[in-house]
Formats: C-alpha cells, structure tokens, sequence
C-alpha cells in the first residue's frame, strides 16, 4: 500500500509514506527484511554492528538493487570505524543513519553536512535534550516493554517525558505491534513508531521457521530481562539456555564467554588489537566493567546461534514482550498496512468524541 494515509513530521523528513519503523535488530535487519519494509512504504533499518565493513557495504548495495525507497542504516557510535562507517553511508546515498548510543557532534555534523537524517536511540529526556543540542533530526525511544538492550521505564511514561523535553521528531518503540499503537503513539505526540519483534515475526524476515514457531508459541510472561548474558539489562525469550545463565555463577561462565569471544574474533575478521579498541570505547561511553565487556563480546556469537543458526540450545533470542500477542506471519507489505489502516480508523474513532 503507497497510498499515504497518516501524514507526520517524520514522513515529511524521511520520505516514506508511512510513520512505520523496522528497528535494526543485529542477525535479523538484513536486506531481504529493510527493502521489503521500504517497498511497503515504512523505514527499514539495516543492523551493521554485527556486520564487517565490507559486510555492511555489500548489504547497502543489495538492499539498493531491491528498493528504490528511503532506508537506513543503524550504526555503533562507540565502533573505532564509526567514521568510516558513516562516509560509507554517504558513498552510497543512505537516507538515515540511526545509532544505538548517541554520536559524537562531529559525527552528526559529517552526516547532516551529507543530507543525511541522524536519528539515535534514546533512552530518558535528558539523552534526548543532549543528541537534540548537537543537532540530531530525530530520536527513537525505546521503553521497557522492548526486546534487546532496554531499560526499566515503560513506554507509556518514557514517551511523554521525552517529548516534552525535545522539539524534533520522536519515534516510539517498545510494546507496539497494531494499528491501535501507532494510533496511541501519534495520541501521545510521537511521529511515528518503531518494532522489532513485530517484524521479526513476518515472512520476509530470515529467522529460521522452527525459531519463528517458537516465539509464535510464547505468552506474555515468556520474556525476562537478564544481565547474564552481555553485563547489560537484555530482554530476550525465557529459553532453557537462558535459565541456566540466571543461575550459574559469574566463574563457571567465563569459560564459554571466552570461547565464544574467540569465535566472535574469528568470525568478525577483527584483530585483538580492534577488540580492545572497541572495549576501550565501550567503557568510556557506557560505564561497563572488565567483566561486562567480556560478556558483550561474546553476545553476538550466541545470538546468531539462535537468529540465524536456530540453536536455542547455545543461542539467544531478544524479544520484546509483544511476543505474547502476535499469532501470524505477514508480509512487510500486509503488516504495514493493515497498521495504517488500523490506525487511520481508530484517529478517525477518538476524534468522533469531540464535541
């Protein structure tokens, strides 16, 4: 569906019909999935954090061969080729760069300087007023409800906050999946909304079937968030595995945690040398402990083993807890619109109550 129904500040700045995000969730944001979400007229988002330099470019150059809509790339800000990275993004005409951590200034510079929208994830008003100040277009924030890295305010009282405090425009994510969401969002003021789970549960996404089956079989009490995996509060499914991390001690789980950096290393073609840089970078800007880097290093291995390879046995999964209420499969192209049309009919709805 092209036709634009629901016509925000974020559409105007993106150029996509509708105010639909697919986050760029690591192993499952790949081209298959981004291009199909822009032909459907949403934003798709590639995840590059789990990609090599060349990885990413050869993904940028296939999602351009299936789509000539608007799409974005997710970035690490902390990453030591962040910068390259970006000029990347510029070579090839990417429309925006979303990051998980806020950019340095000189790095939303180079990229608006390029025509390119600079939206970072936030996660309290106060980040938001910062990225804001530095000359970001727009922010997404994720509450609690969200799968992967998440923290414990929910949405439906992050949002607010963050709106009040920035005068550019707000994505919502965490805990939206219909059309009564994005109709919510807009409620509230947001421009538009961002999934993740939703849109990994649709036919164009990657995940394995078998591992697809096993979200569709989850309730709403079938996630946790756990700092056992990657020494950051992480929402993923309650799986046999993840039980086990809750309950083994931080010395019987260093022995996997290093094999699995090693495999990291290995797979990532990254030196040692790069490893550190990156840890050095994720200390300064996030706080974490030694111990707590070691575990990030490890979590990409473990979540390809259950996105990509279909190994819940030795993988996990980040889920949002929407888990618990999605029951199908759709198309990028039939799950957008049936949440711009859902949307449309309920603001078409609430406004019936004005007198």
């Amino acid at each position: 569906m092209r036709e634009q129904q629901l016509r925000t500040p974020f559409t105007d700045l993106v150029g996509v019909p509708h105010p639909v995000v697919q986050t760029g969730m690591g192993w499952v944001s790949g081209p298959r999935l981004v291009s199909g979400t822009a032909n459907a007229g949403g934003l798709g988002i590639l995840a590059s954090a789990t990609m090599t330099f060349t990885e990413l470019e050869q993904a940028i150059v296939e999602v351009k061969g299936r789509t000539d809509e608007p799409f974005g790339v997710n970035l690490r800000a902390d990453a030591g080729d962040a910068a390259d990275r970006c000029r990347l993004l510029i070579d090839h005409g990417v429309k925006v760069a979303s990051f998980a951590l806020a950019p340095k200034p000189e790095l939303i510079a180079m990229l608006k300087e390029h025509d390119i929208v600079v939206m970072p994830s936030i996660g309290a008003a106060k980040h938001a007023k910062k990225v804001a100040s530095w000359g970001a277009d727009a922010v997404m924030v994720q509450g609690g409800e969200g799968g992967g890295h998440t923290g414990a305010i929910p949405t439906t009282l992050l949002l607010p906050t963050v709106l009040d405090a920035v005068d550019i425009p707000v994505i919502a994510a965490g805990g939206f999946f219909d059309g009564r969401g994005l109709a919510a969002a807009l409620s509230y003021g947001a421009a538009g909304v961002g999934m993740g789970t939703r849109f990994l549960l649709t036919r164009d996404s990657a995940v394995p079937d078998a591992v697809k089956e096993l979200y569709l079989s989850k309730g709403l009490a079938d996630t946790v968030v756990t700092t056992k995996v990657d020494g950051m509060p992480h929402r993923m499914l309650r799986t046999d595995l993840v039980d086990s991390l809750e309950e083994t001690s931080a010395v019987r789980r260093l022995g996997p945690t290093m094999r699995r950096t090693l495999e990291f290393k290995r797979s990532s073609g990254m030196s040692w040398t790069g490893l550190l840089k990156d840890g050095r970078a994720m200390k300064k800007a996030q706080g974490r402990t030694l111990g707590q880097m070691a575990l990030a290093a490890n979590t990409p291995t473990m979540l390809r083993a259950g996105l990509v390879e279909g190994d819940t046995s030795a993988g996990v999964l980040a889920s949002g807890q929407v888990v618990g209420v999605i029951d199908d499969l759709p198309s990028c192209e039939e799950l957008v619109e049936r949440i711009v049309v859902q949307a449309a009919a309920e603001l078409k709805r609430a406004a019936s109550y004005l007198i």
